[in-house]
């Protein structure tokens, strides 16, 4: 007789494809596929932001919340996009458009520290039986947002089910005033170092990487540059004393959603058999950026945040030799203001050569994946990275910093070229040593094919996960 599945509550502020502004959203859209194959059944507990609600299909009340931080609440059952939905319903904390974490000004919405309360505060009740009918076996909560969730369910009576927590990104850590303790619910007895208070204040991250029964980050070396004084933002410590506790479980994309053979986003098909299409959505792409429109001609591209994280300014310092390589760049992306700036600057000094739009537009993304020869990605930490691992399902070369996921996926001279000096200089060696090998077609080309060659699903990955499931349900 065939096992039954393994409830599981994954908790998210964010799932690809009703809200994104990050690869925390296509993580948590694609792994309950994933691990539907591994006998792990996944529901997903998310803010009820219009979107989310616009999109719920067969939605159903299976809660009720009098107050929840201000005002009544209720929970909705439902489907979207294949995926098995709780929203949380929430109007005086979530019935707002645009960005989930930022207001039209730009800045933290303020009054954050209770909308992920309130997501945190949920999953723990629905982790202890208080949707009728439902009893997940394990709970598992993404980033600082969903961080207090390990925390009211720490606090909130005998016996909790276990927990996973993981960090996406250890540089986002949701720190909150201490004075927000009793409107937040939480005990004073729990606001210590080894609970989730960090310098003075409430710990949205600390919560989850102190109290969840397993830690995982989203690849093995970031695991290992995280505890470290250098890697650690101040968590160091506390991540080497998890010990086994904690562990690196690399992402992977969705490779249905990312499939040159059947994307519809893009200009012409492909595969490692049949490469000819990567032809057509180059010259697209060029067409499409008002640059000239020749297959010799070495197209860099970018899709990223443009931040000091991502190294873009290094990549800014170095666009003249980008230029004097006979290079084009195009760039898809948003971020820093200055950075935004100069790569305007950019596009409008060198028309033909730089290509730049500020924002994010996924049909865009899928073109540039499809139409560049190489992309570049100068992280200064990287905690895994989604847009290399599809340039390798789509061809094209990444061309990255030592770091991280990074360092994980992408090897030297067989799949990408790969730099260790994070500098200007470091990027700049790198850029000429990608124009090296374009220039022996054959070789550039060998490249390609093996990092299409390469598993970039999530099998792997929910297979870990799923067997980590396993461990701690069994143990507990």
């Amino acid at each position: 007789m065939a096992q039954r599945p393994i409830p599981v509550l994954s908790v998210t502020s964010e799932i690809f494809p009703l809200v994104k502004t990050g690869g925390l959203a296509d993580v948590a859209g694609a792994l309950p596929g994933a691990l539907a194959d591994e006998g792990v059944a996944v529901t997903t507990l998310v803010p009820g932001y219009p979107a989310v609600l616009a999109a719920l299909g067969g939605a159903r009340p299976v809660l009720a919340i009098a107050d929840l931080f201000g005002g009544p609440a209720r929970l909705l059952r439902g489907t979207a996009s294949g995926l098995d939905l709780l929203a949380l319903d929430c109007p005086h904390l979530y019935a707002r458009d645009g960005n989930p974490y930022l207001g039209p000004d730009g800045r933290d919405w303020p009054d954050n520290a209770l909308r992920f309360a309130a997501l945190s505060a949920i999953a723990a009740s629905v982790g202890r039986g208080a949707v009728k009918g439902y009893q997940p076996k394990l709970v598992h909560a993404h980033d600082w947002q969903a961080g207090l969730t390990a925390a009211y369910l720490h606090h909130g009576g005998p016996k909790p089910p276990p927990s996973v927590f993981t960090v996406h990104n250890l540089a986002f850590q949701g720190q909150f005033p201490a004075s927000l303790l009793p409107v937040l619910g939480l005990p004073a007895s729990g606001f210590r170092f080894d609970g989730f208070e960090h310098h003075g204040a409430i710990g949205y991250l600390k919560a989850g990487l102190q109290l969840a029964s397993h830690v995982t980050t989203v690849s093995p070396t970031y695991a290992d540059e995280i505890r470290t004084e250098a890697g650690g933002m101040g968590f160091d410590g506390l991540l080497r004393y998890r010990g086994t506790t904690m562990s690196g479980i690399l992402n992977g994309i969705d490779t249905t959603v990312w499939n040159p053979e059947t994307d519809p986003l893009i200009a012409a098909r492909f595969s490692v058999a049949a490469p000819a299409g990567r032809k057509a959505c180059k010259a697209a792409l060029q067409q499409r950026f008002g640059l000239a429109t020749d297959r010799k001609t070495l197209l860099f591209g970018v899709v990223s945040r443009l931040s000091w994280q991502k190294g873009l300014d290094l990549l800014a310092d170095v666009l003249d030799d980008v230029l004097a390589l006979g290079a084009q760049l195009v760039l898809l992306g948003a971020g820093e203001p200055a950075l935004e700036q100069r790569f305007r600057q950019a596009a409008a000094s060198h028309p033909g050569q730089i290509g730049v739009q500020i924002g994010y537009d996924e049909a865009l993304a899928h073109q540039i994946q499809a139409g560049v020869d190489a992309l570049i990605v100068p992280s200064r930490f990287e905690p895994c990275g989604l847009t290399q691992l599809c340039a390798l399902r789509y061809g094209s070369v990444p061309v990255v910093s030592r770091v991280g996921g990074l360092a994980d996926t992408v090897e030297d001279g067989i799949t990408g070229v790969v730099f260790d000096e994070l500098t200007a200089d470091g990027l700049r060696g790198a850029v000429a040593r990608t124009a090296a090998l374009f220039a022996t077609p054959r070789r550039f080309a060998a490249l390609g094919s093996a990092g299409m060659g390469r598993d970039v699903s999530w099998r792997s990955p929910a297979r870990q996960y799923a067997d980590l499931y396993r461990a701690l349900i069994a143990t507990h």
